[in-house]
This record gives structure tokens, C-alpha cells and sequence, in this order.
């Protein structure tokens, strides 16, 4: 990896880049060896007031003046910038996440590609003429909420970044975002290319800090006028509160424990590797992971015994190491999923294969090799718990009718995936999937830029991504006009 500086970093507000009202920063951590690389701003409920003001300011000034053309040639500029950036980004983004370099890599095209996307999208986003009674024209008219508060995630910062504040922007919303305090300088470094790429003073808003302080203020203030936060179902509660004691709209994906269904007639040669990458990618730590193997009954063990050895090659490293996956964001992650392992295996549930550490990492990391599990109980935690790790639990079904009842037995519901050859049983299945999103004889989509992504039940509510995330960023308005 590159030498980066052990510097610190200042809050955008108002086009400015501005140290926090009382001062403070926050160590960033590498989880590569646990020490500090950089520092960010300690935002609170003051520099939170002061960007809503200024999201405000341009609304009312010259980003509410802006038509949706040229808010898409900004946006489209700002894309192309981090194109050109490409590697810069990556670089921060696997340092910042310990992520391979080759996945930092495709995070920052990826996000890139959103810019794009809504950028191109800016203008094509119309209202409705509704046919009513003689002598009456009715408009239903898009408009942007107003101020937009942002809450990112940490295992994806550049890209769930991009995907929602893009969106917000390309229909005339001002931002104000909080990123994780644990990840978030490719964010940053981004909001610089903003201004860069010609967007407004004040459209765009960055107060680093805590999720119970900056976070907290953001979803409490009363001049924000719609919410969009990716994290935990317990965090999610509380911004959902927050956002009803303001009586605003609020888009939250709030992740899974996503099946991957295996039947008897699948390309099982096809689904293996597939399996594999979809739980160890980003070392489990993805919303979408496919963290539940579902496999017929007459195929299972041979599935999971090829399975296994697939696993046993699995390597953990540093981001320069460009291995299967990397490290865990922070200690207390790293050590929820040990402690979940060890009370698995402790519990009797057959471990059937790890992954291993390369040679020379440091002790200091948050190292956890990815590991199979199965035969898993189906009321075990490991079948009904979100880890957020590289655990993947292995579980067998009987038929199409008992897979289906096995896939939507947990609180979740944002991802699955059928694996099978049979036409008719992949419609079926995925009409009786209780999720946002399903895959056939596939899993993921690279970075889906294009393709609604949200969940149902626990997973949370609302869509983000394609052009459906351009309607959830706007509310409506009818305008009835009598002229007979």
C-alpha cells in the first residue's frame, strides 16, 4: 500500500473545509494491525446545525436555481474525476477498510458509475398529467424533499456514498452527510472532487464524528427533511423514531441473512465459486452476503464436501496481498464473530472447513478466517443471525415447498438466490421469496448501479439504487387548475 501521512481531516460545510465548533478528533483505525493512520473531525450537534443551515441556504440560493440539466453535467463531471482518481481512492479505501486492493478498486469504478448513472438521469425524471373533469388540468409535479441527511456505513463508504447522495442531488435535494466514524476518508476525498467538478457552496455537507453524537443530531434536527441510513436493525429503530418525531420520510437498508438455494438439477460447477465469494467478499462484512446455504437434500453432501475444499483454500490478508478477503473492520467485530464461532462449534455444530492467514500479518489485526458450517440446526443462531463475518452456514432442505418456507423463516429479507435449472420452479420460487432482491443461477450483479436494492420485514424499507432511488429522493405535488 501506499505511505499515507498521519494527518488530519476537517468537515465541508458551506464549500469550506472547517475544523468542528469544540474542537477534537477521532483516530482512524487500520484494522490491518489496530494502530491509528489518520484522524478525522469530531463533529457534533453544532457543526450538524451549521451544515443544515448551509444545505438550507443553498436550496434557497443557487443549487435550488440550478436546472436538473446542468445538475447532471456536475454530477457526470464529478464522476469522471474520480475515474481519474481511480487509484488514489482505491489505495484509501482498502487502507481505510482493509479490503483487497482489486475490490477497492472496483468499489471506486462503482461508485464512479453511480455519478454517471443519476448524472444522466437528472432530467429524465418527470411528473404526470392526470385527465379529470372538464375544465380542469391536473399536474402531479416531482419535487426534491428539501435537506437530506445521510448516514453511512462503513464497510462500503465510496459506494453507499455515491448511491445515495447522487440520487439525492441529481433531483434538486441539498445533502448533509454523517459517515462512519470507522471508515470514511475515500468520502471525503470525493467531497473534495465535488467541489471540484463545480458543485454549489452548501449543497453538499460532510460532518465527520459519533453515530450518538453527530449522527444522533443529524436524524433529530428538525430542518432535515428526509433520512437515508444503511446499518443495524437497533440503530435503524432509532432513526426511524427520530425521523417520526419530525414526521419525515426515511429510506433504511438495514441488512440480511441472505439464502442461496442450491436444488438437485443446478450447474453445481457453476454455483461453487459463486457460493464461496458471496460470503467471503469484503470477509463477510455485506449487507447482501450470502450468509445461508440452502441445499436439496440427494445433493448435499457431495455439494458441501466440494465446498469445503474450496473453503480450505480461502487466504486472508492485507489489502496489497490481493487475497480472498482482508481483515474485519474494528476489534469489537472481530472479536462478535470469534466469540460466535467458538459458541457454535462449543454447541456441537460440525465445523467443516477454514480458510487460512497468510504468512506475516500482523498480531495486531483483526484477522478471521473465513469457516463452513453445516449441518446447521435450523433454529441455531448461526441460521437466523446476522454475524456481519465470513461464516457461511450450510442447511438441507427437501423439497422446493420446504426451501422456500426454510428461505423466509428468519427476520431478514433483503437477498437470495435459486440455483436451478428448472424454468418453471425458478419463477415459483423467486415470486415466494419475502425479499427485495433475488438472483437466478447467479448472485450479485457487480455493482448493480442500475437495479432497486432494498429489503422487506428486518432489512428495512425503501429503495435505493436504479431509478426507482430518483422517486424515493422526491415527494409529490397535484396541482388542479380550473379553467372552465
Amino acid at each position: 500500500m501506499t505511505n499515507m501521512k498521519l494527518e488530519s481531516h476537517a468537515l465541508l460545510i458551506d464549500g469550506k473545509w472547517l475544523q468542528p465548533a469544540k474542537g477534537g478528533s477521532i483516530p482512524m483505525i487500520d484494522p490491518c494491525n489496530g494502530q491509528p493512520f489518520a484522524y478525522i473531525a469530531d463533529g457534533g450537534a453544532e457543526d450538524i446545525d451549521r451544515a443544515v443551515r448551509a444545505a438550507q441556504a443553498a436550496l434557497d440560493g443557487a443549487w435550488g436555481k440550478t436546472p436538473a440539466s446542468e445538475r447532471g453535467r456536475i454530477l457526470q463531471r464529478w464522476g469522471r474525476l474520480i475515474e481519474q482518481h481511480l487509484e488514489e481512492l482505491a489505495q484509501i479505501e482498502s487502507r481505510d477498510t482493509g479490503k483487497p486492493i482489486a475490490a477497492g478498486r472496483a468499489d471506486i469504478l462503482a461508485t464512479a458509475r453511480y455519478f454517471e448513472f443519476y448524472g444522466g438521469a437528472a432530467d429524465k425524471l418527470h411528473g404526470q398529467v392526470i385527465p379529470f373533469l372538464d375544465g380542469y388540468t391536473v399536474n402531479v409535479l416531482r419535487e426534491p424533499h428539501g435537506v437530506t441527511g445521510h448516514i453511512i456505513p462503513w464497510n462500503y463508504p465510496a459506494q453507499q456514498y455515491a448511491r445515495t447522495v447522487a440520487a439525492a442531488l441529481a433531483v434538486g435535494n441539498a445533502a448533509v452527510v454523517k459517515p462512519s466514524e470507522d471508515a470514511c476518508l475515500s468520502t471525503l476525498k470525493i467531497s473534495e472532487l465535488a467541489l471540484e467538478a463545480g458543485l454549489p457552496a452548501g449543497a453538499l455537507n460532510v460532518v465527520t464524528g459519533l453515530g450518538e453524537t453527530a449522527g444522533a443530531a443529524l436524524t433529530a434536527h428538525p430542518g432535515v427533511n428526509f433520512i437515508s441510513f444503511t446499518g443495524s436493525p437497533e440503530v435503524g429503530q432509532l432513526v426511524q423514531q427520530a425521523a417520526a418525531r419530525n414526521h419525515i420520510a426515511c429510506t433504511l437498508e438495514l441488512g440480511g441473512k441472505s439464502p442461496q438455494i442450491v436444488f438437485a438439477d443446478a450447474d453445481l460447477d457453476k454455483a461453487l465459486p459463486v457460493v464461496v465469494k458471496a460470503i467471503v467478499q469484503h470477509a463477510g462484512q455485506t449487507c447482501s452476503a450470502g450468509s445461508r446455504l440452502l441445499v436439496q437434500q440427494e445433493i448435499y453432501d457431495d455439494f458441501v464436501a466440494r465446498l469445503a475444499d474450496l473453503f480450505r483454500k480461502t487466504r486472508v490478508g492485507t489489502p496489497e496481498m490481493n487475497l480472498d478477503c482482508g481483515p474485519l473492520m474494528n476489534a469489537t467485530q472481530r472479536d462478535k464473530v470469534v466469540a460466535f464461532v467458538k459458541r457454535a462449534v462449543d454447541s456441537g455444530v460440525p465445523l467443516l472447513a477454514q480458510g487460512a492467514l497468510a504468512e506475516g500479518l500482523h498480531s495486531g489485526g483483526y484477522w478471521v478466517p473465513p469457516a463452513l458450517f453445516g449441518p446447521v440446526p435450523r433454529n441455531h443462531a448461526l441460521a437466523c443471525e446476522e454475524l456481519f463475518g465470513p461464516v457461511l452456514s450450510a442447511i438441507p432442505f427437501k423439497d422446493e415447498a420446504d426451501a422456500i418456507e426454510l428461505a423466509n423463516s428468519t427476520e431478514y429479507g433483503l437477498v437470495a438466490a435459486v440455483w436451478t435449472a428448472n424454468g418453471a420452479r425458478q419463477q415459483r420460487v423467486s415470486k415466494q421469496l419475502r425479499c427485495g432482491q433475488v438472483f437466478i443461477n447467479c448472485y450479485g450483479a457487480g455493482g448493480g448501479v442500475e437495479l432497486p436494492f432494498g429489503g422487506m420485514k428486518k432489512s428495512g424499507h425503501g429503495r435505493e439504487k436504479g431509478f426507482l432511488a430518483l422517486e424515493h429522493m422526491t415527494t409529490t405535488k397535484t396541482v388542479v387548475n380550473f379553467h372552465g
